[in-house]
């Protein structure tokens, strides 16, 4: 046993009236991912608490098909992000929502021969039809912009046009509301997705540099005195920004990591937050954690427990 002086293991009681940050909170007291539950919303607390911090979320994973559209939008919205970076499937995703094709509940244990023959794509439990490719490929037609431009920049002009090509499905839009908030958005795998490949057939000799957006981002770290990550899910978006860090003077003074993968086969999105420290991407005085859990679960508590601290829900307690 270590410590000078061990806590005793808190028995949590669930109580009538208890909002999702006390909650959370009586979490801290217990052991396990529950703990580590606790401790991440803290940090992300900290992190959105500190008006010198740049808090940088990573997502990746299929968020917006699983139904996380409005609850990271809503991480935007209220100025808990600065800069995101992100997997081209959830920008293609975010359209399609924003188009108003949306995703269906369905089955993992479904026939996906028969879904195959009547045009239904599943990610795990959730289907998505055909028709929604037909849509987006129709929206970006319509596009009329300038074909030489960093991609992150093209991101911000598709956040405006969103407004004005679908005004009636786009409050929860990621990409719009990062444009509304000034939010850059950085997606390092761009030509991985239906969005990008729906540009490149639809608008031929497209230049969206890329290596301006690599640039830019590590200019940017250059000038993180005080940087926060929040890495949903590993993957592109978390090795894109480490990078950055890892090549600017400046690493993450506050770091939350929320996976589902394991760090033995050696892999970036298992690999744990201490590791990253060897490389000068997190300070080796960082408040840091990695909660092991599916993301879906994590995000929606770590709102509910900003929203609650920043509403008072717990003053007085």
């Amino acid at each position: 046993m270590t410590g000078d002086n061990p806590k005793h293991v808190d028995q949590v009681k669930v109580t009538p009236g208890d909002g999702i940050a006390k909650l959370v909170s009586k979490l801290g007291g217990t052991g396990f991912n529950a703990k580590r539950v606790a401790e991440a919303c803290e940090v992300l607390h900290d992190m959105v608490c500190d008006a010198d911090c740049t808090k940088i979320m990573t997502l990746a994973g299929a968020m917006v098909p699983a139904g996380m559209r409005a609850i990271i939008s809503d991480f935007i919205s209220n100025g808990f992000v600065d800069v995101l970076v992100t997997t081209g499937a959830n920008l293609t995703h975010d359209v399609i929502e924003a188009l108003g094709c949306h995703h269906l509940q369905g089955s993992q244990a479904a026939d996906d021969r028969s879904l195959l023959e009547h045009g239904t794509n599943r990610i795990y439990d959730v289907f998505m039809p055909n028709e929604s490719y037909e849509t987006l490929e129709d929206f970006i037609q319509d596009l009329i912009f300038d074909k030489e431009m960093p991609l992150v920049d093209f991101l911000d002009f598709l956040g405006r046009e969103m407004e004005r090509l679908a005004p009636g499905n786009v409050q929860d839009s990621i990409i719009r509301n990062c444009h509304l908030k000034g939010v850059p958005i950085f997606c390092p795998a761009f030509t991985d997705c239906g969005l990008g490949v729906q540009l490149m057939l639809n608008h031929r000799g497209l230049k969206l540099d890329m290596f301006h957006d690599l640039d830019r981002f590590i200019t940017m770290a250059w000038d993180m005195e005080n940087v926060g990550v929040f890495i949903v899910g590993g993957g592109v978006p978390k090795n894109f920004t480490f990078q950055a860090l890892q090549f600017s003077p400046n690493s993450a003074t506050r770091a939350v990591q929320v996976t589902m993968d394991r760090p033995e086969p050696g892999g970036l999105s298992g690999a744990s937050l201490d590791e990253a420290i060897s490389w000068g991407k997190v300070n080796p005085d960082a408040a840091h954690v990695t909660v092991v859990c599916d993301a879906t679960i994590f995000l929606p508590l770590a709102l509910a427990y900003l929203l609650d601290l920043q509403d008072g829900s717990m003053d007085g307690e």
